[in-house]
């Protein structure tokens, strides 16, 4: 029998349209394996109910046409349930699939989906949201709220927000309990990695792996100013381990206390939270096509 195959398309994902997307599937998708559907969100949140409404019409396959935002919709839905998703990387970052290696050419994306190779790999809980790339309190997380009302999308935005706002904010005192340490550290940012890096093969965690059951505390302290392009560089060559000014965890529960509730995020997509945040991992909870 065939398998059915929901395709779930964000049409506005990286900023660029998606209309092309159902002719590549009908042209490149194995259509004596699968039984396709393709379906287009239309707001904030949608695709997590459209893989929810896959999952309970007996989907085998669900696919995140999008960006890693779309990616954690599709995958709170799916996380736990025991099927198979894939995806089709249209965002701006696409720091999971970059992580899983898989392509970011659409029909190699698509002819890969054919193959139906998985892993299973880890997810985040961050209080009661799942992230399953990257979540973050600070600096960028302020980043990802101001990054998600610009036009300028992918690295070239990143980058002209970042330098727009370096210079004005200030860091906040953290108290973390990790496993059985705790540490107090005034921080510019913390980033709880399931996977290495942002997007864009910029790498916060170098040493971050997806389905070790542990996720990496990432915090970076605060620093001189003239430090900024050295630890820019640093991310983009998988060294930033090696600064002083950053220090990697590698953990299974976290508690965090901040000075105030304030933003986070989640796989790049922002949200308000209180002060004190619980983080936990669920090993080998997701299924996916790689």
């Amino acid at each position: 029998m065939k398998k059915k195959i929901v395709f779930i398309v964000n049409p506005i994902s990286g900023g660029r349209s998606k209309i092309f997307i159902p002719a590549l599937i009908d042209k490149y998708l194995n259509h004596n394996t699968f039984d396709a559907n393709i379906v287009f969100t239309e707001r904030v949140g949608h695709a997590f109910i459209l893989a929810k409404e896959a999952l309970a019409q007996n989907a085998d396959v669900v696919i995140s046409v999008g960006g890693d935002g779309t990616i954690n919709e599709v995958a709170s839905a799916m996380v736990l349930s025991g099927k198979t998703m894939g995806i089709v990387p249209c965002g701006s970052g696409n720091g999971l699939a970059r992580t899983l290696k898989i392509p970011l050419n659409h029909i190699k994306a698509i002819e890969r989906i054919n193959k139906l190779e998985t892993i299973y790999i880890d997810s985040g809980v961050l209080n009661d949201k799942k992230f399953f790339n990257m979540a973050g309190l600070g600096f960028d997380a302020h980043i990802s709220a101001l990054f998600a009302k610009d036009k300028t999308r992918g690295l070239k935005g990143y980058i002209k927000s970042t330098f727009t706002q370096i210079t004005h904010y200030k860091p906040q005192n953290y108290r973390l309990e990790i496993d059985d340490k705790i540490i107090e550290e005034e921080a510019f940012m913390l980033s709880i990695a399931n996977s290495s890096q942002y997007g864009n093969n910029v790498h916060i965690s170098p040493t971050a792996l997806v389905n070790d059951g542990l996720f990496d505390v990432c915090l970076v302290k605060r620093f001189p100013l003239y430090s900024f392009p050295n630890l820019g560089l640093r991310m983009l060559l998988k060294t930033i381990q090696h600064s002083s000014y950053v220090t990697i965890i590698k953990a299974k529960q976290v508690k965090i206390t901040r000075e105030k509730a304030g933003p986070v995020h989640l796989d790049g997509e922002p949200l308000f939270m209180p002060k004190e945040i619980s983080v936990s991992i669920n090993p080998l909870s997701l299924k996916l096509i790689v």
